[in-house]
Formats: C-alpha cells, sequence, structure tokens
C-alpha cells in the first residue's frame, strides 16, 4: 500500500517542528487528526517514524532515512503540479507552425525570436507550404497554425498580423519602373507571368475580380509556381506580375517594385477551431502583440 501525498505533508511538517502540536496548528488541522494519520502512514510503511514523548516527537532511524525521500516525492508532485499549469498556459509543449514561402522572409524569424525569448520550453516546428497543403495540413491536424495570407475557406479562424502594400512588379529599364505609383488599369496593355489557376482556386477568383473592375483580362504568357519563379521570369523580361511589398527582399536586382494605388494584402496566423493544444492561444497572442509593436516586413 502506497502513502497518500496528505499523509507525507503531515509527516514532513511534524519533523521540521518536532511537535505535533506545532506541526497541527501550521497545517490548521486538529492535532488528534494529525496524529491518526502520522500513525496510518506508519502502520502502512510497517515502521515507526517518530518517538512521541511529553517533550515532542523526535525521529527515529527510520524516520531519519525516509524523510529526504518524503521530501522528494512531495516536491516531485509539485513539479508535476507545476508542469500542468504551464501546459495549461501554453508555455511548455509543441506547436508546428506551417507557412507560404512569400511570409517565411520577413513574418518568420522575429516570430520565431519571440517565442524563444518569451516561451523559452515551447517547441516550434515549422513546415513551409504550398497555400493548398497548408490548409489541408490545418484541417487534418498535421499544423496546429499556419502564416497565411486571404483568401481561404470558411471553417479556419485568423488573426491579422500585417497588412502591406502591392506592386506592380517590372524588369529594370521598363517605362513604368520608375513611376512613383500606378493603378492596376494603367497595366493592361502588359504581358502578364502569374502563377497557375491550380495553386489556389480563391486567390485567382480574387484577382480576377480584381482585373475585371480594373477594365481588363491580363494577357499571361507564362506561368511560374513560386514567388521566386514569377521574380525571375520578370527579371528577365518575359512579362510584369503583382506582388506584396516585401516580396522584394527574395530578389534584390533585376525586378522594380512600384506600389498599385489602394491596393494592400493581409497576412493572417491563421488555426482550426477547436484545437485544443493549449499553445496555440499562447503562440497567436505573442505574435498579435508582436505585430502591434513591430514592423514585421522589416523585422526578419
Amino acid at each position: 500500500m502506497t502513502p497518500e501525498l496528505r499523509q507525507l505533508r503531515y509527516f514532513v511538517a511534524v519533523a521540521d517542528e518536532t511537535s505535533l502540536t506545532r506541526a497541527a496548528a501550521g497545517l490548521h488541522i486538529a492535532q488528534q487528526s494529525l496524529s491518526q494519520q502520522i500513525t496510518v502512514l506508519e502502520r502502512t510503511l510497517g515502521a515507526r517514524l517518530f518517538d512521541r514523548d511529553a517533550r515532542g516527537a523526535r525521529l527515529t532511524a527510520v524516520g531519519e532515512l525516509f524523510l529526504p525521500e518524503a521530501r522528494a516525492v512531495l516536491a516531485r508532485a509539485e513539479a508535476a503540479v507545476a508542469t500542468v499549469g504551464r501546459a495549461v498556459r501554453g508555455e511548455i509543449g509543441r506547436v508546428r507552425l506551417a507557412f507560404l514561402t512569400t511570409t517565411a522572409n520577413y513574418l518568420l524569424p522575429p516570430v520565431v525570436r519571440a517565442v524563444r525569448e518569451q516561451l523559452p520550453d515551447l517547441e516550434v516546428s515549422t513546415a513551409e507550404a504550398s497555400i493548398a497543403e497548408l490548409v489541408d495540413g490545418l484541417r487534418e491536424g498535421r499544423f496546429d497554425l499556419a502564416f497565411t495570407r486571404p483568401p481561404l475557406v470558411d471553417g479556419l479562424t485568423s488573426r491579422t498580423l500585417l497588412t502591406e502594400e502591392v506592386c506592380a512588379v517590372f524588369p529594370t529599364g521598363h517605362p513604368l519602373a520608375t513611376r512613383a505609383s500606378l493603378t492596376l488599369a494603367d497595366l493592361a496593355g502588359e504581358p502578364w507571368v502569374l502563377t497557375p489557376r491550380t495553386s489556389w482556386e480563391p486567390w485567382h477568383r480574387s484577382y480576377d475580380a480584381d482585373f475585371a473592375a480594373a477594365g481588363f483580362t491580363p494577357h499571361v504568357v507564362q506561368r511560374a509556381a513560386t514567388v521566386q519563379g514569377l521574380l525571375g521570369l520578370v527579371a528577365a523580361g518575359v512579362g510584369i506580375t503583382r506582388l506584396t511589398r516585401s516580396s522584394h527582399s527574395l530578389r534584390r536586382t533585376g525586378v522594380a517594385f512600384v506600389p498599385l494605388e489602394h491596393d494592400v494584402a493581409r497576412t493572417e496566423l491563421v488555426w482550426l477551431p477547436g484545437n485544443d493544444n493549449p499553445a496555440v492561444p499562447a503562440l497567436v497572442d505573442l505574435a498579435v502583440g508582436l505585430a502591434a509593436t513591430t514592423d514585421l516586413t522589416e523585422a526578419g
């Protein structure tokens, strides 16, 4: 039969006070109840732990050996309770974070640094994913959180981390490359390079609506699956494209970014409602707080 934690606490209190009377007062229980519990503990262990007389309660030789063991068990129990509390608060555990390539270069470094500084015992595993892989991973439980851009699909919860300019991207030397700003309608006659329509249909429906509102359908001369691929095609003079300003960090030469008036893009932190990982709200709060105080497009 194993002693109860309560009995071990009573034993340590009596050992520390060398008095049932003082220990009972400190524990806020009746002295008779304390004495009974010590007797039950001694019977459970099959050993006398105290010599009791009018002068107090002194540990026996067995009691002296048992005291550090009892303290260790109590300390371990307290540590276990503290660990549960930290896990509930999201301070320890593991978060699986997915990200689009276009968000990694500026958003991932400052967020991961902040986690290491503020939640050093929280493990963050990261995975680069396409938008379709990212959404499927959230729905199937392979990812807990993701950095991405809308539009997405119904059934996901999100918080906006930042909003940034969208730019027309030209090869260096293009006649429009030196303009301070442009409208999308200014680009009606240009050859375009865009991502494949199969990459993420909600994005392309949004693009279609934007181009229609500007009064034209883009003449797409080539497609590339990645932002780096689009930038390479632009630099080669194949066509122009439309990207967020932060994408400029992926290619510094051969291209020029010109802001498009009234055109912005959001970057969001997304997760599946009902995810019971307590580290999810902790990381969401951290990232949202960081975004409120830091220009994340420059912090990477």
